[in-house]
């Protein structure tokens, strides 16, 4: 039994190495583009690696268009996943991104919608996935405040929430604006969960990083 424990850590760690190394020195994923609305991300979060694309719909609307970084080493478990049972495939992604140091969503608008709608319409999607109803009122206020500053989020304004054991951190046009905590968890949910709001994004994500 040690001796099988002891390879298969090995094995991991193997696996965790190389996909380190690939990170850091080629082999990167290109950037994509959401086909739904033309609208580039890059390959690149700082450390963490571009999954997926896709667009958020409100009825014939194209709202924004999202994208989802995570680290090197959820994707190399998520990698060896076949994309052929997709219900397999989205259960190793919610499980890898929610349980890394950081998942990052990158929201980037599409079409003009205004600063309360827009804090409410994500609150409102986080909500029934959390029993904080104080850190889910913190995120609506945060959001709320960082689109108001600039009167709507306009086409172009980019919403950024990096979920991590503090919480989710809002930035607004690469301001930060603050952290609400707890909310990490549900906040994942919101794009990969059964009920997601952009079957695009979790479609794109299992064709980009599944076997």
């Amino acid at each position: 039994m040690a001796l099988d424990t002891m390879t298969s850590s090995r094995r991991t760690a193997a696996i965790v190495a190389l996909a380190t190394a690939t990170a850091l020195f080629g082999g990167a994923a290109a950037a994509m583009v959401d086909p739904a609305t033309k609208i580039n991300f890059d390959d690149r979060l700082g450390n963490l690696k571009l999954f997926g694309v896709g667009v958020r719909k409100k009825g014939p609307i194209k709202v924004y268009s999202v994208g989802m970084y995570s680290d090197a080493e959820a994707k190399a478990v998520v990698s060896s996943v076949s994309k052929s049972n997709r219900a397999d495939a989205l259960s190793a992604l919610r499980d890898a991104v929610k349980s890394t140091t950081q998942t990052s969503f990158v929201l980037k608008m599409n079409f003009k919608v205004g600063a309360e709608k827009m804090a409410a319409a994500i609150a409102e999607s986080v909500d029934p996935r959390s029993s904080n109803k104080a850190a889910v009122g913190k995120l609506k206020q945060l959001i709320l405040n960082g689109v108001a500053s600039k009167g709507a989020a306009t086409p172009g304004t980019v919403l950024r929430f990096d979920c991590s054991e503090e919480g989710v951190k809002v930035s607004v046009d690469g301001s930060e604006i603050g952290t609400a905590p707890g909310l990490q968890q549900a906040f994942c949910d919101v794009f990969l969960d059964n009920e997601c709001v952009s079957p695009a994004f979790q479609n794109n994500c299992v064709e980009n990083i599944c076997a």
